[in-house]
């Protein structure tokens, strides 16, 4: 029904005979001359009707926004002065001979070129949402994108292999989605939340290479970079280290950008410790496009009469840092009320700051409330540790090193936007050497930082005995522009290390072999040192196409509440099916019985 799409007619095509189908995007009627702007996936063509062909021309007249047609013409030049050079197929048009019309349709629910539309109303009519450019090209991006991943791994020697949707639930840090199963009565399949073990259980089969753009669910709170299923590139390789994967992988992103936007990567991608990014960005996933760095100042505040700075200050779990903004003393004071707020989101108790007016004046050249405070050998020692010139602002963080590391690092990057302290382009990044665990005060016990099947460095093994905290991980994430697109391992390959690692975090013998039963047997039949990683994908197209949330780049996402609007999903299903499946859901007590205390 069609010989071109209508983005890929140019000045090449003057004079021949084309065919378009697809959607219109705008008719308009000047006097006695139609104009229909035609739009399909490719792009838009316009398309004149005159009333020289009646029959056509009553047709055109007929035809409203989003009414799908299919149109036969002649391309010709676009008439001087009319030429369009924002679109593609600027200068030229097409001179109707034939319009049909396939469907009508109603007036849609939202104007396509509407940005304002609230995200309900778009998610609830997403077929029409979709039909937007902005959509389609995320889409088409998307496609292209996970086209080139496929291409490069099948270069590269790797196997794409399936493995399974139903599957036994394993602790992984979120709550499974659950299956009933209709044949073993109340026993329940788990939806994965990644195919982890399944993948290190190819390694041990001797698969070498393998990868998977695979669905994954979990059912947790959600936020704009999270949805109930998800999408992952998941990857896993056998008789690789960790410098070997990363290279591989960081020449697989490199890949991806060139050949889907044109953008060369660096080549390698810098390197930096976990450590280390806590202590310069308070965070594991720095935005190196901002230059504000956070510096350690507790040193200067451990004696100092201020408890509020003093206490951090001493405390072995707490963090006194300052971040020098430039330029930073040109912010109101309901600016910095206004940051107060914002690094309150993140258990901040307050944010104390200095104003550099004038160094030359000493303390009379600087304003703050908490300068009575601070002696002068303090005050001096930040001004010289954080390198403050005249017209700067130092904010502060103190309290529990995680809070300080969480709000500074926050703020940094606002400030980074607010202030367009950043700098253009993609700033690629891999973040090594991460603790093996982090211990929870609440439950008293060691949690694995990233799973329990990371493998501790060669030389740290023997800490897992004597010092835990102090031991480091072989894990790596990659993360670009402060977004964490991918994370991986090194994974454990022997038995002994994976039940050491299994004790320390509170997991028992008996609980170990009834969730982890199949991996211990396979550890003991030939496992080779294998590694991997998985990628987010929708949260890497979100990044690439400039996008604000995964929701944005996925076709039928779900709301933050887990609910699609456009199916209605979740809903109600029949007793019968219930039954089937051997349970009974107790309804929710009516108003009336609420009312009274019953149900």
């Amino acid at each position: 029904m069609r010989s071109h799409y209508c983005g890929d007619v140019n000045t090449a095509h003057i004079d021949q005979t084309v065919e378009f189908s697809g959607w219109v995007n705008r008719r308009r009627d000047h006097g006695g001359v139609i104009f229909i702007d035609l739009r399909d996936r490719s792009g838009l063509v316009q398309v004149v009707y005159d009333p020289d062909l009646p029959d056509v021309f009553a047709t055109a007249e007929q035809v409203r926004n989003e009414y799908v047609v299919r149109v036969k013409g002649r391309v010709r030049h676009r008439p001087e002065g009319t030429i369009n050079p924002d679109l593609p197929t600027g200068e030229v048009e097409v001179l109707g001979q034939e319009l049909e019309i396939l469907n009508r349709a109603e007036t849609p629910p939202f104007q396509l070129d509407d940005d304002d539309t609230s995200e309900e109303l778009r998610l609830r009519y997403r077929y029409v949402d979709l039909r937007r450019p902005v959509m389609q090209q995320r889409i088409m991006l998307r496609a292209l994108a996970t086209r080139t991943l496929r291409r490069y791994l099948d270069d590269h020697g790797f196997l794409d292999i399936e493995t399974p949707m139903l599957t036994k639930a394993t602790p992984e840090g979120a709550r499974d989605y659950l299956v009933p199963s209709r044949v073993h009565a109340g026993r329940f399949f788990a939806l994965p939340q990644s195919p982890q073990l399944f993948k290190q259980l190819l390694m041990m089969s001797g698969m070498d290479r393998y990868y998977q753009i695979v669905r994954c669910f979990r059912d947790e709170d959600l936020r704009a970079d999270r949805q109930p299923e998800f999408t992952q590139l998941d990857l896993e390789m056998s008789f690789m280290d960790e410098d070997a994967i990363m290279g591989l992988m960081e020449g697989m992103i490199r890949d991806l950008f060139d050949n889907t936007l044109g953008v060369t990567l660096p080549d390698p991608f810098p390197r930096m410790s976990f450590a280390e990014a806590m202590r310069r960005f308070g965070s594991d996933r720095p935005d190196l496009r901002c230059p504000l760095e956070l510096v350690d100042v507790a040193d200067l505040m451990a004696d100092v009469e201020f408890k509020v700075f003093a206490g951090p200050a001493s405390d072995p779990n707490g963090r006194v840092a300052a971040l020098r903004v430039p330029k930073g003393g040109e912010l109101s004071r309901k600016d910095i009320d206004e940051y107060t707020k914002f690094v309150g989101i993140y258990g901040a108790k307050g944010l104390a700051y200095v104003k550099v007016n004038a160094l030359a004046d000493g303390r009379d050249g600087l304003q703050s409330p908490i300068l009575k405070f601070l002696p002068d050998d303090a005050v001096g020692g930040i001004l010289a540790r954080t390198g403050a010139q005249d017209g700067d602002l130092i904010f502060f963080g103190a309290d529990k090193a995680g809070i300080v590391n969480e709000a500074l690092g926050a703020l940094r990057v606002k400030l980074g936007h607010d202030l367009d302290l950043m700098a253009d382009g993609w700033q690629p990044l891999w973040v090594v050497d991460f603790p093996m665990f982090e211990w929870d005060d609440g439950e008293n016990r060691w949690q694995a930082l990233h799973h329990p099947f990371t493998a501790p460095k060669a030389e740290h093994v023997e800490l897992l005995d004597r010092q835990p905290g102090d031991a480091l991980s072989r894990a790596y994430d990659m993360v670009i522009n402060g977004t964490e697109v991918g994370g991986g391992s090194v994974r454990i390959h022997q038995e002994a290390v994976q039940n050491r690692v299994f004790q320390l975090l509170g997991i028992d013998e008996r609980e170990a072999d009834e969730k982890f039963g199949f991996l211990l047997t396979a550890l003991r039949y030939g496992c080779p040192p294998h590694g991997g990683l998985a990628f987010g994908l929708d949260r890497l197209i979100m990044l690439m196409s400039g996008a604000s949330s995964i929701r944005d780049v996925m076709a039928f996402p779900k709301t933050q509440s887990a609910s699609c609007l456009l199916t209605h999903a979740p809903s109600d299903v029949s007793q019968g099916q219930l039954r089937e499946l051997h349970l009974r859901v107790r309804k929710p007590p009516t108003a009336e019985k609420a009312a009274a205390g019953e149900g």
